[in-house]
């Protein structure tokens, strides 16, 4: 198992694939541990992906001191350092799209070409839903809020016309809940990095981004809304944009997401 010294911390990190180099940045609780990843999707087939553990995160180190999304952007860059990658195309989902934002902004010619999936910039651009305020809810209680947030046209009457669909998304997320819960600092890790998230904010910065960049999201996310994607392209000079019918899980609700996105890296790798 591929453990990195990236600042203060050990980082787990894992690289799989061949081809132009891609950073993939995930999201809020994210864990290579749990499936489906990175690796479980289509971009290995194209690129050579590293993904990794975020501080507070899955088999990172922990510390239970203030998070914040510098801090998050320096691991990064210090991840890179490590492996040796000098420059690399990167892709930052929900939390993950927050990072490459600040990422982007504070190495930018670490960055080839940049997707920000299901991703808000903060500040006058608007907040991702508020996470923190779910915290004091019971495990059954957060799983269904997150289920109806992810995919807003899961109301009331289509849990009761898709019961089964609807459990099953309803073990998945406690699945992810109730994971490794025992674990030294997991939840100080986890509290420390919704915190940092809550601080996030990029919006009057972002116009000082200069590599191509596609933003993407699904068309009922209530998590990371589509006002949100269009205020990231408004102020990203070189943005486009592109939504799909999906959620904040757009990428595996909707097949062409991942070809249109393989298909934006690979304007840059067939240059």
């Amino acid at each position: 198992m591929p453990f990195a010294a990236v600042r203060d911390i050990q980082m787990y990190y894992e690289i799989r694939g061949a081809g132009p180099r891609l950073l993939y940045i995930s999201g809020t609780g994210g864990d290579l541990r749990r499936s489906p990843n990175a690796f479980d999707s289509p971009l290995t087939e194209h690129f050579e992906v590293l993904a990794y553990d975020q501080r507070g995160l899955g088999q990172t180190d922990k510390p239970d001191t203030a998070y914040t999304m510098a801090d998050y952007a320096a691991d990064a860059d210090g991840l890179l350092q490590a492996v040796g990658w000098d420059e690399c195309l990167v892709m930052g989902i929900s939390f993950g799209g927050m990072v490459a934002q600040e990422f982007a902004l504070r190495y930018p010619s670490r960055v080839k070409r940049l997707v920000l999936g299901c991703t808000s910039s903060g500040g006058e651009g608007g907040a991702s839903y508020p996470l923190h305020e779910l915290a004091s809810l019971s495990a059954e209680e957060w799983a269904k809020r997150v289920v109806e947030l992810s995919d807003e046209r899961r109301d009331a009457a289509w849990q009761a016309a898709n019961a089964q669909e609807f459990q099953t998304l309803m073990d998945e997320m406690l699945a992810i809940r109730t994971m490794g819960v025992d674990e030294p600092g997991k939840i100080i890790g986890a509290r420390r990095q919704i915190e940092a998230r809550q601080e996030h904010d990029t919006y009057e910065r972002l116009s000082q981004l200069n590599m191509p960049t596609l933003v993407c999201g699904g068309r009922y996310d209530g998590i990371a809304p589509v006002d949100n994607q269009e205020a990231l392209l408004r102020q990203i000079p070189t943005a486009q944009m592109s939504l799909f019918e999906g959620g904040h899980l757009f990428f595996t609700q909707d097949p062409k997401a991942f070809e249109e996105i393989i298909a934006f890296f690979k304007d840059e790798a067939m240059l």
